[in-house]
């Protein structure tokens, strides 16, 4: 026996691309750096329905979701998506995003049950930073 404490468990994220935007560069740096940062990061591609992305949370057990929207379709496959968790029994995941969303759509989408969204310029660092102190906690209750 080690009486040194326990490693804490690697929280697993899902990164997804909904609707039929095609930028994915971002997505791409974002779960790079996750993954970087340590967490088990699953990414599903381009081109995701609401209920792919829930399916595959649910399936592989995520902590967060992550999504990158680009598109403009941010108020409807965001709350999409939260729905698609809830009828899959996975309400309790947390949802973040980023991309191309208007300030004034993010309270709003804060009101649907979005944790975050980060805009364009956050850095990488400020991105593990918020996993770190609101997905971890979670986790870790959980």
């Amino acid at each position: 026996m080690s009486d040194s404490p326990a490693a804490p468990r690697k929280l697993r994220i899902l990164v997804a691309k909904p609707g039929l935007d095609g930028h994915d560069r971002g997505a791409k740096v974002v779960a790079r750096a996750l993954a970087d940062a340590g967490y088990e990061v699953v990414y599903t591609g381009l081109h995701q329905t609401p209920e792919m992305i829930a399916a595959a949370a649910v399936q592989e057990a995520v902590d967060a979701v992550g999504l990158s929207i680009m598109s403009g379709a941010h108020m409807t496959l965001f709350p999409a998506v939260i729905d698609a968790l809830k009828g899959r029994g996975a309400g309790d995941v947390l949802v973040f995003g980023g991309g191309i969303i208007p300030k004034d759509d993010l309270p709003a989408l804060a009101e649907m049950g979005v944790a975050t969204i980060f805009t364009p310029g956050v850095s990488t660092e400020q991105i593990v930073a918020w996993v770190e102190a609101h997905v971890r906690p979670r986790a870790e209750a959980s």
